[in-house]
Formats: structure tokens, sequence, C-alpha cells
């Protein structure tokens, strides 16, 4: 497997740690899991966003496949139900009022109108337009066979499976400092939402965020 610093999986609108540990390896290998098997209910087709009833999970609907073990890369995007509608209707709702929602909204509001085939497009797509919004300085790739970092390359911040709506408080090495919120007052300062919730509320002021999630001796 080509040396990779580090390894994330693929992730719709990932949480703020995602976008951390992008700002923290800026400049260096980073690999983004294409050989791996679905993982369901992981933040592979979900993001979490803060509502004005509270926390709200956006997920993407897939097609259920007859194999239990469909590669990432082949996960079809189901078109049952009217999920794109929903979810930019949630986002408006959600962050409408917020400081920089117009700001961004023109260039992300019609990834739901354009049809996407496989998950794995969808969230790259995604995956750019974010980077470029946060001005990160990210080289990544697509790796190009599934290993185990610790065997093969133990060096490697192996993130893949850490990163995940059970474990929000699991990756070492990252502190969570607060930021305005447009719902604080109802529901307290939420943590590791979807970085379009920090993008939204905090604009071009995000990479300062992601500066501050890193330890002192990493940042």
């Amino acid at each position: 497997m080509k040396p990779f610093d580090l390894l994330l999986s693929t992730a719709y609108a990932p949480p703020i740690s995602y976008f951390a540990k992008l700002y923290e390896y800026q400049g260096k290998a980073i690999g983004l899991e294409a050989q791996e098997h679905y993982l369901k209910q992981s933040y592979r087709n979900r993001c979490r966003i803060l509502s004005p009833n509270g926390v709200q999970a956006l997920t993407i609907p897939v097609e259920q496949s007859l194999s239990l073990k469909t590669k990432i890369r082949d996960v079809r995007i189901s078109e049952h139900g009217s999920w794109r509608h929903l979810h930019a209707q949630a986002l408006r709702t959600a962050y409408g009022a917020s400081p920089f929602f117009e700001y961004y909204a023109d260039e992300l509001l019609p990834f739901y109108e354009r049809r996407y085939s496989f998950l794995w497009d969808f969230n790259e797509e995604l995956l750019r337009v974010l980077i470029r919004q946060l001005q990160l300085e990210v080289n990544w790739s697509a790796t190009e066979e599934f290993a185990d970092p610790a065997e093969e390359c133990p060096e490697t911040c192996d993130l893949r499976y850490v990163i995940h709506p059970k474990k929000r408080h699991s990756v070492a090495g990252l502190m969570r400092p607060p930021y305005y919120q447009l719902y604080q007052d109802r529901f307290g300062f939420v943590e590791e939402l979807s970085i379009l919730d920090l993008l939204f509320e905090m604009g071009p002021e995000s990479l300062l965020i992601l500066r501050d999630s890193l330890t002192p001796s990493r940042g």
C-alpha cells in the first residue's frame, strides 16, 4: 500500500474532527479509503446538523445490495424518496438565519439538485468544495488497495473507523473549542457536528476553530 500519513473514510459533509485532522495534515499524504466494504450507520452516508428542534441526522439512502460486502466505491445512491429536497430544506431551516449561510449556500445547495449514481462520487465532489471553501492545502488521493497500516505502516494515523457517530470523543489529540451556534440558548454548545454547521456559523473564522481543535503540542 502507498504510504499515507493519514487515512480517512469517505464521509458525507464530515464532522469537525475530520476537518481538524485535514488541517493538521496539510502538506502530507492523506488517503481516502476506497477499497473497504460499505459500513452502515456511519458518517459515510450521514451527517449531523443542529436544527431548531435539536440535533438532526441527515442520511443519504443507498441501494441495498444482495452482497453484504459491497465496496464503498460501488455503493449506489437510492432514488427512493425525496432525500435531496429534504436535506436542502433541512439546511435552510437550520441555518437560513446563520451569519454565513448566504455566503456558502450558492455553491453548496446545488449539490442537492444534481443526481449522482454513486455515494463515493457525491461525497468526493462535496469534499473538494468544502476543502476549497476552508482554503485548506490538502493533498489526498483514493487508496488503491486495502491494507492494515498497523502491520504495514504503523506510523500512519488511521481514523477510518475511529471517526464515527457512536464514537464522538474517540479521536486522540483533539480539543473541542466552542464556537457560536444559532440555537445555543436552547441546547447549549453541541460538539462534533457536520463541518456545515461550523461554516455557516463562523465563515472564514472556521480555520481558527480547526486550528484550536489541536492540542497545544500539535498546534
